[in-house]
């Protein structure tokens, strides 16, 4: 009995401490996304990654990223972004259950995971802290993450630090540095073509990026310029 007790005291210790790592995680996150409510990022999970891939290959490597506030992003270009990746941007908190669902059917009768249903604030969850690795504890993270965002951010302030960080392609990050790779212009000077044709690009910008058109992207964009009109943006 004594050998049991003990072994049960030690579990118990055991799984208060495996709580204590959990909860001591969480606030971790949630510190840097207070603090990033206020400041500006300066480099995000993906970031880091792609830039310790790319200097593999080459140890001079950098990545193209410039930060611009939200003021001086194209409205064009964001209208394309949220018409190509969460048309329900300003409705939802966070996760919109009607996309996921939309996408696990259209999954289901494509017989393959052709797309996942994530929100704007999900991905930007995902960019800032974690992998692109498949889990469902790396789903379940995300999840509270993208809580602490729609908690403590506005729309706005979530729609612009995504247009700053997401990926654009190979070492490209971020509405500037895409646009004047692409186009030799500013984001802000973004038109309505260029910024659907961007946002046609985020579902896999290193592919799209290096193509930049085609059968496909040309499609996409065009069925992008054709809804923008109607996105609501913060």
């Amino acid at each position: 009995m004594t050998l049991l007790r003990r072994a049960g005291r030690w579990l118990l210790r055991l799984a208060l401490l495996a709580l204590l790592l959990v909860v001591g995680v969480q606030l971790w996150y949630l510190g840097w996304v207070a603090y990033w409510r206020f400041e500006n990022p300066r480099e995000t999970a993906f970031m880091a990654r792609e830039l310790g891939r790319l200097q593999e290959r080459n140890p001079k490597a950098e990545l193209r990223h410039q930060w611009v506030p939200y003021e001086r992003i194209s409205v064009h270009l964001k209208r394309a972004v949220v018409t190509s990746e969460d048309a329900r941007f300003i409705q939802h908190e966070g996760v919109d259950w009607d996309a996921i669902q939309k996408a696990m059917e259209d999954n289901r009768k494509r017989g393959r995971p052709a797309r996942g249903g994530s929100t704007i604030s999900q991905q930007l969850a995902k960019n800032l802290f974690l992998s692109s690795e498949r889990s469902y504890v790396r789903k379940a993270q995300e999840l509270v993450i993208t809580t602490m965002l729609e908690t403590l951010w506005d729309k706005r302030r979530i729609l612009e630090v995504y247009l700053n960080v997401v990926e654009w392609g190979e070492g490209v990050f971020g509405a500037e540095a895409a646009a004047r790779l692409y186009f030799g212009i500013s984001a802000q000077q973004l038109g309505p073509a260029q910024a659907a044709r961007m946002a046609a690009f985020l579902p896999s910008p290193k592919r799209y990026g290096r193509l930049r058109s085609g059968p496909y992207l040309d499609g996409r964009a065009a069925a992008i310029l054709r809804y923008m009109p109607s996105a609501q943006i913060p």
